[in-house]
């Protein structure tokens, strides 16, 4: 669990440094960033998305995934725990709080990263992935809280919850993940975080919370595949 505690911590403290920064900035500076920051979204998501060689998986993973999503009303959840911290601990209360929190929460948990490393972590004890991602993580936290504000900071306790599930269960599913299956996670993960970038562009609002059931479908698929030895 050291690699993501240590992520955890570099949320907190790149949270703690843009909250420091936004303090002293504008308005306008702040909604500059925000864009600089959906476009290298984007990017990164399409980097992971065109990892995948299974094109028609990826595709129905992310139909059924929604279907399930929905269902429960996961982004609807989701909002709901950021708006409940809203009323707690901001005075404010413009909702940039509530945003902070969700967008932070998905960008640092959807990516390939966050799983790999995980499984990594909890399998064989190596936590450079996360300690690579923990970099990463701190440095967007710094620019996200810049633009949206201290609510980033609680995705800390998401990713601590997310990442600590996936190292803790490692063992369990360890056989299934095989080179394809990461790469189609990782796949259907990367258009998940094209998505965030378009929301935070506002060019289009995705519900991306209802689609985070569609990571995990390749690997439900191929461990069906296995068991009917197909």
């Amino acid at each position: 669990m050291i690699g993501t505690i240590v992520n955890s911590a570099a949320i907190v403290a790149g949270s703690i440094a843009g909250f420091l920064i936004k303090g002293g900035l504008p308005k306008r500076y702040n909604d500059t960033v925000a864009n600089a920051i959906g476009l290298v979204v984007i990017v990164v998501g399409l980097m992971g998305a065109i990892k995948t060689n299974d094109i028609l998986l990826v595709a129905i993973s992310l139909a059924v995934g929604s279907f399930i999503g929905e269902f429960f009303r996961i982004e609807d959840r989701l909002k709901g725990i950021g708006n409940f911290l809203e009323k707690r601990f901001s005075k404010g209360g413009d909702g940039g709080f509530s945003k902070g929190f969700f967008t932070a929460s998905l960008l640092f948990c959807v990516g390939a990263m966050a799983v790999v490393g995980s499984l990594e972590s909890g399998l064989t004890g190596n936590h450079h992935t996360l300690f690579t991602k923990s970099v990463l993580d701190g440095t967007f936290s710094i620019l996200l809280t810049s633009a949206f504000g201290i609510g980033v900071i609680f995705s800390s306790v998401s990713v601590f919850l997310y990442q600590g599930l996936i190292t803790l269960g490692a063992s369990m599913i360890k056989d299934f993940l095989t080179p394809q299956v990461i790469n189609e996670m990782s796949a259907v993960g990367g258009i998940l975080i094209m998505a965030i970038g378009f929301n935070t562009l506002e060019i289009k609002k995705i519900m991306v919370g209802n689609m985070l059931p569609a990571i995990f479908l390749p690997l439900i698929y191929f461990i069906i595949r296995q068991f009917l030895g197909i």
